[in-house]
């Protein structure tokens, strides 16, 4: 049967009006984070970036992400204007592990029905995580789909490059038996382990809304946006020789660090040496986690790892700690046992 009258893209779900008002609200947050190397604004079908005449053989390096199951808390305790840090963070971290300067940063907003404050909220956070990593914001996409998700739910995903140059490119190999590994702080569980952060939750019973160390709630701890360590990290790597850097991510300490040691390393870790927040403390508690499934889930108050030769710790750990990253010496490179994991946390 034909419709009496005639069907818009707005009666079938799609509010067009609403995207291009979205566009216009989000504008200034992307100037914001703008670059030299951008050519372009946004609005128009593609981004355009040249590459800076600094570098003499340039690589890019790419990296794409979302920020999982830490959405459900967001919609839980609606809260928005901080998961866009996390969206950055999660990609601009990552190719920092290249030795790799984050230049520019595209987002994906997938909805059922379009929210233009929510969407705003969001991409607000985006533009902070952007100017923490001081890369360019310069474009995305806002996708309406009717019936894809619940009406009050979204998802996010982003996509960060940067470039290194060839010669300073960190790749795994440089690791040597005697190095120092030092943890830089993270700001809580980051964007990882969200799956089993819920499952505690429902478990425990906890409420969201509980107060939880000082004069946040758990809901707040547990929603810490992600820590950005480009800036530090970068600044520390003009003084200092790093030879390797870990994102500590999905499967926590033990899987990540793997990553960048040659196969015949491990590194040898000491939970004794650094402090293990109150956040997954409660985690451990409330969720009887035992101690190996903690250190392969979570970060567990680590959130990027530099490998440096011994002569270069105690230099690395006072520019981190100037930068206002809290460091510290917590483990060492040592020849790879027969059988044994490339990560033992002690």
């Amino acid at each position: 049967m034909s419709p009496t009258v005639p069907l818009t893209y707005r009666e079938a779900g799609v509010d067009i009006d609403a995207g291009e008002a979205l566009v216009e609200r989000i504008k200034p947050f992307a100037k914001r984070t703008l670059r030299p190397e951008v050519l372009g604004g946004i609005g128009g079908f593609g981004a355009l970036v040249e590459v800076s005449k600094k570098y003499r053989e340039p690589v890019m390096v790419s990296g794409t992400d979302g920020v999982g199951t830490k959405l459900k808390l967001a919609f839980r305790m609606k809260k928005h204007d901080t998961i866009g840090i996390d969206l950055v963070a999660m990609s601009v971290n990552d190719i920092l592990c290249s030795g790799a300067e984050p230049i520019f940063f595209l987002d994906y907003f997938a909805c059922s029905k379009l929210d233009v404050d929510v969407a705003e909220a969001v991409v607000k956070g985006i533009a902070e995580g952007c100017e923490q990593a001081a890369c360019a914001l310069i474009g995305g996409e806002t996708a309406e789909m009717p019936g894809m998700y619940d009406p009050n739910e979204y998802d996010l995903a982003g996509f960060a490059v940067g470039l290194v140059e060839k010669s300073a490119i960190l790749d795994g190999t440089r690791a040597a038996a005697g190095d120092v590994v030092i943890g830089l702080a993270s700001s809580g569980p980051h964007s990882n382990g969200y799956s089993l952060v819920r499952k505690v939750i429902a478990v425990s019973g906890a409420d969201l809304y509980e107060p939880f160390d000082g004069d946040r709630t758990l809901g707040e701890a547990l929603l810490e946006p992600t820590r950005i360590y480009v800036k530090p990290v970068l600044a520390v790597m003009e003084r200092v020789a790093v030879k390797g850097l870990a994102h500590i991510t999905g499967g926590g300490l033990t899987e990540n660090i793997p990553r960048i040691l040659p196969q015949g390393l491990c590194a040898r870790l000491e939970a004794s040496k650094w402090p293990r927040p109150p956040v997954f403390k409660w985690l451990q508690r409330h969720g009887a986690i035992e101690e190996a499934e903690m250190v392969r889930t979570f970060n567990c108050g680590i959130g990027m790892v530099a490998v440096v030769a011994r002569a270069d710790a105690k230099a690395a750990i006072d520019a981190f700690c100037a930068l206002g990253v809290e460091s510290f010496e917590i483990g060492a490179i040592v020849e790879r046992p027969a059988g044994a994991p490339q990560t033992i946390v002690a």
